[in-house]
């Protein structure tokens, strides 16, 4: 993992944060964003998305998003919001597979409830964890 693709982990982890700050239903918006354009863009090897920033990326994902994102929801804790962003984008540099593929393996539900065991592990072993909880 180099520098760069930390900094866009970071990014994403911000972005997820910044959902729950906005009040916006974790799970819709985890959804939303893990299978829009915007994130099919942050997927590919260079896209100008990339450096937009969390609140630029944020207003995209709103804009796409419609109605899914008014609706009432749990909003997670802002711990757990940075992990699960920063984890998705990760996960997609680690094993090179789509943000809509990460999320069908380890939707936002599995990644809440998994988040106290697997904050602390390395980022690759929590990867392959619920890559294995997804066999299972």
């Amino acid at each position: 993992m180099d520098e760069l693709q930390l900094k866009l982990c970071d990014i994403q982890g911000r972005l997820f944060e910044l959902s729950g700050e906005k009040k916006l239903p974790s799970a819709a918006f985890i959804k939303a964003f893990m299978t829009s354009e915007t994130a099919k863009e942050l997927d590919s090897r260079y896209n100008r998305m990339q450096w937009m920033g969390e609140e630029y990326l944020l207003e995209e994902i709103i804009s796409s998003a419609g109605d899914i994102l008014s609706d009432t929801g749990e909003v997670y804790q802002k711990e757990v919001l940075y992990w699960i962003g920063y984890i998705y984008r990760y996960w997609h540099y680690y094993t090179g597979e789509s943000s809509a593929k990460i999320i069908r393996q380890a939707p936002a539900a599995t990644m809440k409830r998994n988040y106290m065991m697997f904050h602390t592990m390395d980022p690759v072993l929590a990867i392959e964890d619920l890559k294995e909880i997804h066999k299972q």
